[in-house]
């Protein structure tokens, strides 16, 4: 379980770096004016969702081998529903940034830069949440 576990983190850990960088590069792509450094940013936007999707997927597939490889000994307590329930929100944050994505590549981007820069914490504030319940087990 140990080598499943330390893949998990590897894969989280990964996911989160997409998580962190691709709204960062929506927050550039929001402030350039340019047609070539719009496109070279869609095409950066396009290749780093299509590489953290599988990392995402792969996280949260070796997370639900823990869960249900430990059984009911890691399912005591509503920290793992409140886990699970952050786990699922940054799944719809994912999917909600493939569409942001394509939306720049097809010039139909609705929100500023500040907007995207308050959008940019959101996978921040999740990972601080979710490690304080893994770790912590409040409840």
């Amino acid at each position: 379980m140990l080598v499943v576990k330390a893949l998990h983190i590897i894969f989280v850990v990964s996911w989160f770096a997409g998580l962190f960088y691709l709204p960062r590069l929506f927050v550039n792509h929001a402030m350039v004016d340019d047609a070539a450094t719009r496109e070279r940013l869609a095409l950066m936007e396009y290749k780093l969702y299509r590489f953290m999707t599988p990392l995402g997927i792969l996280a949260v597939g070796f997370g639900f081998w823990l869960w249900f490889g430990f059984g009911d000994m890691i399912a005591i307590g509503g920290w793992l529903h409140a886990k699970t329930t952050l786990v699922m929100f940054l799944i719809v944050y994912h999917l909600y940034c493939g569409r942001l994505m394509r939306d720049f590549a097809a010039g139909r981007n609705r929100h500023s830069h500040k907007w995207y820069r308050v959008f940019n914490e959101v996978p921040v504030l999740v990972l601080f949440v979710v490690v304080f319940l893994v770790i912590l087990k409040p409840f």
